[in-house]
């Protein structure tokens, strides 16, 4: 019996130890012609729902049965079987699906192969977007797509980001492009509560995005119709891939500090210089003296104190940033989820951004006919802002105070600024102005967002090529807004023993998309696509706000302390959108291809007479190297021309805008009362963008040399604007559609592989020209602030205004040119000192003539090194603030920048800069005198990673491993000599007024610049 019992169980122990035995690891490396690694590839055991996928550096591991072959996919290269054998080591090289014609790219509404493309579409990976220390992605696209504009306004985080695709195509109109992700339209309006816009794009975790696709055409960006004229951004999230679960942990950290600080004068130059000012305006020597000991805080010897105040604004600010993500799945069911928990501080004192995050998509197949799925994504960021550029309180504007102040008043022991020593209350003299140090230490102004941005979807395969897909989708974003100032702050706010404002704002988008896909072939010639569809949007936006003052205490800093409500109102605003939608793609015989696409929107924000707007675009292209006399050219790997025309429209504007408005705010002693506040413009509707493209893409020896060349006119008309109506109706002006505008330009990428093999080196240029005319305004310049105007003829935001001729040299005064028309019609260049005498010309141009970039990629044995330079040529800033800081104490004591110090002293002197005089008004007028050449070449990225190889990865039982280093705006070659060429002062640019924030493009007051980061990371996958 025992014997019996004992030889079946050695038996089952020998069979499962030799079945152990039998099975093994294997592991490998995927890369791509080039060498380099593929990450995301899926690896699986045929037959089986045993996989895996890449790491970051295309490496993998899986344990299989014997005799295994392995079955590798990746969108954008062929399919590849391996048979194990009895290695355990597999290096693959997978082959670019038709020299990557076969690639998907996303389009509007679904997916088509890069082959077939007819449209001028930018895309760029998961590669180009995640790992990067910036709050939002489009930071991390700067330079690498061709008509595609970014800029920071400032270096403030968490501001509005300035995106253009193809120039502005609007004045009064929303000139963001509209946001679309995975499928749904997407929230992005600016619900700052200041006239500092805040980023609202920012919400979404950059390490989530898959892909971002840039429509920029209208054959492109037609399907999105009233909303598409300022181009579409498609952001696609990471979905999960069959096979085992993948967790994949990143860790960075670093640390900011900013680009550029100015050179201001120290005490003893800003002694010297103040008391020639003083002396040349004809004040007394006592008085002098007394002057610059008040300043010095009563110091007998004003050189006392050496206080730089910038440095005490601008600080070392650390970065950290937390990614955890799991995928996995099998045939029927795929997932991605995501977290994400980033903390940055700004260069700035004072300022903070905070964000986390998390993700989770799933894709359900529930049988060989229906897919189900949903895409989730939860956020909460806090953002600790700084006042606008234009308030005293601004840390930046701190640079107007005297080095001989001191930073500690020696009379109290506080900030100076915090007390009059005389009376022991908030100091009103003392700085000669306000210390922004004083609302930093005694205030906050926290912006905290919740939002919510999911969709679920239903795709039922109904026949063979015949799909049918509804979506809804949820955007719901919550932000709360609280600010208290200290008693401290009184100066600034009034005397009010503190201050305190809150506001709410709950912003709701719900949208349902329904259409049907039908794709075929037929005779294996003619290949057909076809997509028609409806969509409904509903978006409600509702507010409110509070203010009061007179707190018992600074302990005190909710509203319900208050002792006083000063202020408060409520707001709620909607719209609706309704559409239908279509697109057809035509090929014959993969070469000769035909697009069309249209869409009808009705939007409640037009009038009664102008509801409905029709949008089509249409497009060829010829895949000229399918011919047979192309076909098997050495040299000449790829060769597509395409043309398209199509029409797009703009209906970002208020809600309302067409309606006669009343507002019920007139009431009388108790009696409530109501006023008109709008006249009706029934007729008022989109305005219209009609645009032509031609381009070529190309190819060479294989594809080593590759790129596209784009030319394109966009001419809008039907702009919506304020035009002037009789004074007898009770307004100066109505709001409907009068005026136009024109952009033209040219885009050319070029992408080459220097280098292919064990080192590797690819690089990619783009260049982009973009010319910007109003053609029409039917009325008058629209003025903006400084110089900035809206000027038919010129380009949106033109600077207009004396032009600056230097200084005299035997008096020393300011000169303009008068530039008045002579009788025989040529221009009088003589000059003149008073600049109310200099005819107004156009002085500068805030939009750059070129924009590019150029990323550069090396690998080699586990190494790579990628950078980005990018580049913007040819443009104008506005030196708002240096009619203070840069005019020799013409306009008042604050402190100078040291080209000061060239100032005109006596007959003869050949100097650019006037003669000082204190409050003498030398020089100080809007003129070209403080327009600046903005041109800027930067190294935007640089990083340098090191991938583990896949075995020493496995001892330690981790899939892959990476550590690399980077650095985010480390060197910056300009002229200009302000704190960052890239700039636009936010409380221009973010105002209740869309037309001033367009118009007042390229000005810099108290700006603060860019920061410079070096970060370290680590990414694990297990």
């Amino acid at each position: 019996m025992k014997q019996n019992f004992l030889i079946p169980l050695a038996c089952g122990v020998l069979l499962a130890t030799s079945a152990t035995a039998q099975t093994r690891t294997v592991s490998g490396r995927v890369t791509d012609a080039t060498g380099s690694g593929l990450p995301g590839v899926t690896v699986l055991e045929r037959g089986t729902t045993n996989g895996t996928s890449t790491g970051a550096d295309g490496s993998f591991s899986l344990t299989v049965q014997p005799g295994a072959t392995l079955v590798l996919s990746s969108i954008g290269f062929e399919s590849q079987s391996v048979v194990v054998g009895d290695r355990t080591t597999v290096p693959i090289t997978l082959r670019s699906s038709a020299t990557e014609l076969g690639e998907a790219v996303v389009v509007g509404y679904g997916t088509q192969s890069k082959a077939d493309l007819t449209g001028s579409v930018t895309q760029l990976s998961s590669k180009d977007v995640g790992n990067q220390p910036v709050q939002s992605f489009e930071q991390s696209i700067q330079g690498r797509a061709a008509g595609v504009f970014i800029e920071n306004s400032s270096g403030k985080l968490g501001q509005g980001i300035r995106v253009r695709v193809r120039g502005v195509s609007s004045i009064s109109g929303d000139t963001q492009p509209l946001y679309v992700v995975d499928g749904i339209p997407v929230l992005a309006d600016n619900l700052s509560s200041t006239s500092a816009a805040t980023n609202p794009i920012a919400d979404i975790n950059p390490n989530d995005i898959e892909s971002i696709t840039v429509l920029k055409d209208a054959s492109a960006s037609a399907i999105y119709g009233s909303r598409a004229s300022n181009g579409v951004v498609l952001i696609t999230t990471k979905r999960g891939k069959s096979g085992a679960t993948r967790f994949t942990l990143g860790f960075q950290t670093g640390n900011s500090s900013p680009t550029r600080k100015r050179e201001f004068l120290n005490s003893q130059e800003y002694v010297t210089l103040l008391t020639e000012a003083l002396v040349n305006s004809g004040r007394s020597a006592s008085a002098n003296t007394t002057r610059l000991r008040t300043y010095a805080a009563g110091a007998t010897d004003p050189l006392t104190y050496n206080t730089d105040w910038q440095d005490q604004v601008f600080q070392d600010a650390p970065f950290s940033q937390y990614d955890l993500s799991a995928s996995g799945g099998n045939e029927k069911t795929r997932f991605f989820v995501s977290g994400q928990y980033s903390n940055q501080n700004g260069i700035i004192v004072g300022n903070k951004y905070e964000r986390i995050s998390t993700r989770f998509n799933v894709d359900h197949k529930a049988n060989d006919k229906l897919a189900i799925g949903i895409n989730a994504a939860l956020s909460r960021s806090r953002n600790q802002r700084l006042p606008n550029d234009n308030a005293f309180s601004n840390p930046m504007q701190i640079v107007a105070l005297a080095p001989i102040t001191p930073l500690i008043d020696p009379r109290t022991g506080l900030l100076s600024g915090s007390l009059d020593p005389a009376t022991g209350q908030p100091n009103t003299t003392f700085p000669f102005y306000y210390n922004p140090l004083l609302s930093i230490e005694n205030g906050s102004y926290n912006t905290i967002v919740y939002r919510t941005l999911s969709n679920v979807y239903a795709q039922l395969d109904i026949v063979k090529g015949l799909s049918y897909r509804s979506e809804l989708g949820v955007d719901v974003l919550n932000q709360s807004e609280d600010q208290f100032l200290g008693r401290v702050t009184s100066r600034n706010t009034g005397p009010t023993n503190g201050f305190g404002f809150s506001a709410r704002s709950t912003n709701a988008r719900v949208v349902v998309n329904n259409f049907a896909t039908y794709r075929n072939t037929f005779s294996e010639q003619h290949s057909l696509e076809l997509t028609l569809g409806t969509s409904f949007e509903s978006a409600q936006l509702t507010s409110n706000n509070v203010t009061g003052t007179q707190f018992a205490s600074d302990a005190y800093k909710t509203l319900a302390n208050a002792s006083l409500i000063t202020a408060g109102g409520s707001n709620r605003t909607n719209n609706t959108l309704v559409s239908y939608f279509g697109r057809a793609n035509y090929a014959f015989a993969g070469k000769y291809l035909i697009g069309a696409s249209a869409r009808y929107d009705g939007s409640s924000r037009f009038g009664a007479n102008n509801r409905y707007g029709f949008f089509p675009a249409a497009s060829l292209g010829w895949l000229a190297t399918e011919e047979a006399f192309l076909k098997d050219n050495a040299v000449l790997s790829m060769l597509k021309p395409r043309i398209s025309i199509g029409r797009t429209g703009n209906q970002g504007f208020t809600n309302f805008a067409s309606r006669a408005l009343f507002a019920g705010t007139s009431g009388y002693v108790g009696i409530p009362g109501q006023r008109p506040i709008s006249l009706a413009s029934p007729d008022l509707t989109w305005e219209s963008t009609t645009q032509a493209d031609a381009g070529i893409e190309f190819g060479f020896f294989k594809d080593r040399i590759s790129g596209e060349i784009d030319v394109y006119e966009k001419r809008t008309t039907d702009l919506a604007l304020f035009g002037p109506v009789p004074s007898t109706t009770g307004f100066t002006s109505l709001f409907r559609n009068i005026g136009s505008l024109r952009n033209r330009g040219a885009e050319f990428s070029l992408t080459t592989r220097n280098f292919v093999g064990d080192f590797t080196w690819t690089t990619s240029f783009n260049a982009s020209r973009n010319i910007n005319r109003i053609t029409d305004l039917d009325g008058p310049p629209i003025l903006g602030s400084f110089l900035s105007r809206a000027q038919e003829g010129e380009p949106l935001g033109v600077f207009v205004g004396p032009e600056y001729a230097g200084v005299n040299p035997d008096n020393g005064d300011a000169l303009y040119y008068l530039n008045s028309t002579n009788a025989d019609g040529t221009v009088n260049r003589a000059t003149t000192n008073n600049i109310n005498e200099a005819t107004s010309v156009v002085v500068g141009n805030p939009n750059p003539k070129w924009t590019g970039g150029i990323t550069n990629t090396l690998s080699f044995k586990g190494f790579d090194l990628t950078a980005t330079l990018v580049g913007v040529f040819g443009n104008s800033i506005f030196d708002g603030a240096g009619q203070y800081y840069s005019v020799g104490f013409n306009n008042g004591p604050d402190n100078q920048t040291r080209d000061q110090l060239q100032r005109w002293q006596k007959p003869g002197d050949i100097t650019n800069v006037p003669r000082a005089e204190y409050l003498g008004g030398n020089g100080i007028g809007l003129s070209s005198r403080f327009v600046r050449d903005g041109s800027y070449g930067r190294l935007r990225t640089i990083a340098l990673g090191y991938n583990l190889p896949a075995a020493w990865a496995q001892k330690v039982f981790l899939q892959s491993a990476r550590v690399f280093v980077q650095g985010l705006n480390l060197v910056t070659f300009t002229k200009y000599k302000g704190w960052d060429p890239e700039v636009s002062t936010d409380y221009l640019t973010g105002s209740a007024s869309q037309s001033q924030n367009n118009i007042n493009q390229g000005i810099d007051f108290y700006t603060a610049p860019q920061p410079k980061t070096y970060t370290f990371g680590v990414n694990i996958g297990f």
